[in-house]
């Protein structure tokens, strides 16, 4: 049995920005938000009910924001058609609220191209600079910052970790929203890293309900021994399709976040989504009282976490190796 790699520790914590772009801290130094009635538009590609806006909106509530006091929120629904975004962020502009805080690369983008003076908080942008949000982590400038997914370079940790629990996993099925440009980089990463491993990953598109037809039928017929599948509002919005077709079929199956695996899903290894976006409301905090996104570094996470279905990894036939269970932040029994 292999030893556990350094860099995949149990809760690793890992500092992926260097010099100026030093990250900001957790903790927002306490000040009470003054009396006045702060507006924030919340641009979402998926559709409500949305388990991360109450994030936010909880992030804020601590903050000291109070929903008719001295804030209000302004939600804009794409409800997973990513080409109304721009039509929704302008609706925000027109409003004229103070801050538009985002989810997800397209939304991001569509927020920079309806405004250059609204300032705009995004979340879960996997590439930051890569996909043209910012052009730099450490100073992002203009009127955008926000928090990176650090998707595209977790690609390969996951391969790994997929490795160590499925030790034949030498074809693996990438499934992914390729209509989503946010998510180009990322799959195109993960297939370098997979070459890397010498794992062969064939792309596997879906991006509507009918593709899943011909998405899961090229599933089946590949001869595949596991499955990753790359999260994005549209996939994570119908996770629960996804993990009961790897359970039908008897796939296991690695995810980027965690929600997959309380849906029932093997495994899943990446940042907490509703961390990001609570970390994102202190950056709304922050320039409701008068700081510059400009001068707001784009932040990075460093805590990732690990969660294991053990149900699910029985019902598989697949006994988990003790150097992947030791460094879980949690194992569903």
């Amino acid at each position: 049995m292999s030893e556990p790699r350094p860099d995949m520790r149990r809760r690793e914590f890992i500092t992926l920005l260097s010099g100026a772009a030093a990250l900001w801290p957790f903790a927002v130094r306490a000040q009470a938000p003054t009396g006045k009635l702060h507006r924030l538009g919340i641009l979402q590609p998926g559709a409500p009910p949305e388990p991360l806006v109450d994030a936010i909106r909880q992030r804020m509530q601590e903050l000291g924001y109070s929903e008719g006091r001295n804030i209000a929120f302004e939600y804009r629904w794409a409800e997973g058609k990513l080409d109304r975004l721009i039509e929704l962020a302008m609706e925000l502009v027109g409003l004229k609220v103070d801050v538009i805080t985002t989810l997800s690369t397209p939304a991001a983008i569509a927020a920079r191209k309806a405004t250059t003076t609204i300032p705009i908080v995004f979340a879960g942008v996997g590439d930051p600079v890569g996909s043209g949000v910012v052009p730099s982590l450490s100073h992002p400038g203009g009127n955008i910052t926000g928090i990176s997914l650090l998707a595209t370079e977790l690609s390969g940790k996951r391969l790994e970790l997929l490795e160590e629990i499925v030790p034949n996993a030498s074809r693996v099925a990438m499934l992914w929203n390729d209509t989503n440009p946010g998510m180009v980089l990322r799959a195109h990463e993960a297939q370098n890293a997979a070459s890397k491993l010498g794992v062969t990953l064939p792309s596997i598109g879906v991006h509507d309900l009918i593709s899943f037809d011909s998405a899961f039928a090229a599933i089946e017929s590949g001869q595949f021994n596991a499955l990753l599948t790359l999260v994005d509002p549209f996939t994570r919005e119908h996770r629960q399709r996804i993990v009961d077709f790897a359970a039908q079929r008897r796939l296991p199956a690695i995810y980027e976040s965690r929600e997959f695996v309380d849906a029932g899903g093997l495994v899943s290894y990446g940042p907490s989504l509703a961390v990001l976006e609570r970390r994102a409301a202190d950056y709304v905090d922050m320039i409701f009282k008068g700081k510059n996104p400009a001068d707001l570094p784009v932040e990075q996470p460093t805590r990732f976490e690990m969660v294991i279905d053990m149900k699910t990894a029985k019902a598989l036939g697949l006994t988990i190796p003790q150097s992947v269970t030791m460094r879980a932040d949690e194992m569903i029994e």
